[in-house]
């Protein structure tokens, strides 16, 4: 069985939300990178590793309690691709890592698991596999460490894996769903978040009566 582990990158100052820190904006009472979090501890893979930088103490404490390893990432104004770096870094012998982004709360953890059974069951293994929802591949991505870690390694600036994984043949698609291409940049797209919450509750509500 391969080891995998989750990366949840929490570490960017999010400047296209506000001033208010992006990561820390409650969604039905609960901080965004919270709810990230959650979500990748209740999958079945260990370790997950939190990346952070800017407003870091604050995350700190909005991470307060969870099974969590913590990486501070001093560049991180440098851009996505360090924060990838200093994750995967901190992942212990694992082969492969999903790695999560922390303004998208509403991944689901069947998410997580799919991806990871995906990757077990596949022979040979591949370099990635990505969710797609509407033609569009999104996130969360599982990454083949013994294939891409070198390329990852030596990547510099504002990018994540995306561009290593441009016109592969060995990257397995697999079906996502509106939670894997929403992410929240702006403060619609926050209440376009917090509409989903309330439908939720709305038929949890009329399921138990």
């Amino acid at each position: 069985m391969s080891r995998i582990g989750i990366v949840l990158l929490a570490a960017g100052r999010g400047t296209r939300f506000g001033e208010a820190p992006k990561l820390l904006a409650p969604l039905d009472g609960v901080p965004l990178v919270r709810r990230v979090a959650e979500a990748a501890l209740a999958a079945r893979r260990r370790p997950v590793v939190a990346v952070l930088g800017a407003n870091d103490a604050a995350a700190r404490q909005a991470l307060a309690g969870l099974d969590l390893t913590f990486v501070r990432n001093g560049a991180y104004a440098d851009g996505l691709s360090t924060s990838l770096k200093a994750g995967i870094a901190a992942l212990p012998d694992c082969d492969a890592a999903i790695v999560m982004l922390g303004d998208m709360p509403l991944v689901d953890p069947a998410m997580i698991d799919r991806l990871a059974e995906s990757f077990q069951r596949a022979a040979p293994k591949p370099a990635a596999i990505v969710p797609v929802h509407d033609g569009r591949r999104g996130n969360p991505v599982l990454l083949n460490l013994r294939l891409l870690g070198a390329a990852i390694a030596s990547l510099s600036g504002d990018r994540g894996a995306g561009p290593l994984l441009a016109g592969r043949s060995d990257v397995i698609e697999i079906d996502g769903d509106p939670s894997t291409a929403l992410d929240i940049d702006t403060r619609d797209a926050l209440a376009q978040a917090e509409d989903h919450f309330a439908r939720l509750a709305s038929l949890r509500q009329r399921s138990e009566q």
